[in-house]
């Protein structure tokens, strides 16, 4: 799929507040895709949405993988222990880590980092830098 990077930023954001739907609303994949596409208000395109539902999909379907590789790699943290948006930045980066092999580990790094500065605290930023670093190193 060939998308424009801003479109691909797009997409990742959407699915990280998808994520955050989803858990923080205990809510299964299901329901989250209902409500949220239809709570938006804007007119998101095909690609995008696709790419959305894609990165969705992998994390939600990959997601005791994705949370034990987190976890391996943030010293002294557990998954619920992180603040929500933090650790489903996490989530978003390493399934397009595992399901997405073609997309460049810096890419995926700096794009969590940029999404994480529209939507996580400033001291994040280090935190997720590091455990993506360290995930990414441990897959090669």
């Amino acid at each position: 799929m060939s998308q424009a990077p801003g479109k691909r930023r797009k997409s990742r954001e959407l699915a990280m507040q998808m994520l955050f739907q989803r858990d923080v609303g205990k809510q299964t994949p299901e329901q989250v895709r209902q409500n949220f596409w239809k709570a938006r208000e804007e007119t998101i395109d095909a690609d995008t949405r696709g790419f959305t539902e894609d990165l969705f999909r992998v994390a939600t379907g990959r997601e005791e993988e994705i949370d034990a590789l987190i976890e391996q790699h943030s010293a002294h943290w557990r998954i619920p222990r992180m603040p929500a948006v933090d650790r489903n930045l996490l989530r978003l980066a390493v399934a397009e880590l595992l399901g997405f092999p073609g997309t460049p580990v810096p890419i995926v790094i700096n794009e969590s980092l940029e999404i994480a500065k529209r939507y996580s605290a400033p001291e994040s930023l280090s935190f997720l830098n590091g455990i993506l670093d360290a995930i990414a190193k441990s897959r090669k």
